[in-house]
């Protein structure tokens, strides 16, 4: 039977016209569970055949009504915390399991949201930023990739990439350099910066969120001044994350991923030029036609198309560059010299 109710029904429907005996060997029960129900029946009629609490009707390790409001009061006010941390930190006499049931009766225990689930919400709030409301910059160690390293050692091509990236269109600027420092930061970021300019985008209101890495800090010199990164943004804002915060950089991070996926682990080079020529390539690609499958499955430029249709193309054409030719006076053949 699909209802207790309806079996005990039937239990005391057979039982009135049959007796008890050949009731409890039909339903395979005892007669003395019979005789219950058949009296429960005649007593009380059908609501007899209802199941009775079997609760005791006295609960001496029942919480407190003063404790139970205390605890629902703590839980609306820091709905973060877990039970074992109130109990913990306000002294609570009670065990966390009870603490978990008074929150459950009251609806006030829900499900912890998962990671995927938070990152949709991040998503959400970031698609609702203006383009180059925030640019997302660090750094990649390249010796650690087996398919490049090997050719990089060959025809001394960089060991580290220097990587930014708009958080609401995700366009892409990035170049390169034997080693990490202050001063390669600088003109990478200079670089985008004047390149911005140059396109008509305001600085003022752009935001530059780094790591605590060396190269992104900077220093003051004895006039008081900013030196290196910092200096180099001008009017733009600088933002570094906490410490350890590394999901911060989300944005930046991604990117590392797939470039090593789309580009280092599947180019092979024969020369310097020829590694900037393909990074320059694979940099159009990713921002003129690689279609984001986080940003419904738009391109960077797509998505600076419809937001800001009259922002020029020339946007996404900064090309890669070897940084330390900029920090050396004598120039190079891949970029003149400094002036």
């Amino acid at each position: 039977m699909k209802s207790a109710y309806n079996h005990r029904l039937r239990l005391v429907s057979h039982a009135r016209q049959h007796g008890v005996k050949p009731t409890a060997r039909l339903f395979q029960t005892t007669p003395p569970t019979v005789r219950k129900w058949l009296r429960r029946f005649q007593q009380q009629g059908p609501r007899g055949l209802i199941e009775l609490s079997r609760a005791p009707h006295h609960q001496p390790g029942k919480t407190a009504a003063d404790l139970e409001q205390q605890v629902i009061s703590l839980r609306q006010q820091l709905p973060t915390f877990g039970a074992r941390r109130l109990i913990r930190e306000f002294d609570l006499p009670l065990s966390h399991r009870a603490l978990e049931r008074i929150w459950r009766q009251h609806g006030l225990l829900q499900k912890r949201r998962r990671k995927y689930q938070r990152k949709q919400d991040l998503a959400h709030i970031k698609a609702t930023w203006r383009i180059f409301q925030q640019i997302s910059a660090d750094t990649k160690d390249l010796d650690d990739i087996p398919h490049y390293w090997p050719q990089a050692q060959a025809f001394d091509l960089p060991a580290i990439q220097y990587t930014a990236r708009d958080v609401r269109s995700g366009l892409l600027f990035w170049a390169f350099a034997q080693r990490r420092s202050a001063s390669a930061s600088a003109v990478f970021a200079a670089r985008i910066q004047q390149h911005l300019e140059r396109c008509g985008i305001s600085l003022r209101d752009l935001v530059w969120q780094t790591d605590n890495g060396g190269e992104f800090i900077g220093s003051f010199d004895r006039h008081g001044h900013r030196t290196a990164f910092p200096a180099a943004l001008g009017d733009s804002q600088h933002v570094r994350i906490p410490p350890a915060a590394h999901t911060f950089q989300s944005d930046v991070e991604t990117v590392h991923r797939l470039v090593e996926d789309e580009f280092f682990d599947l180019e092979s080079f024969s020369s310097r030029s020829e590694f900037l020529a393909k990074a320059h390539t694979y940099q159009l690609y990713f921002n003129l036609a690689r279609p984001n499958s986080h940003k419904r499955n738009l391109s960077p430029w797509q998505i600076v198309e419809q937001i800001q249709p009259r922002w020029p193309l020339q946007l996404c054409l900064l090309p890669p560059v070897f940084l330390d030719y900029y920090l050396n006076d004598s120039g190079g053949y891949d970029v003149p010299r400094l002036p």
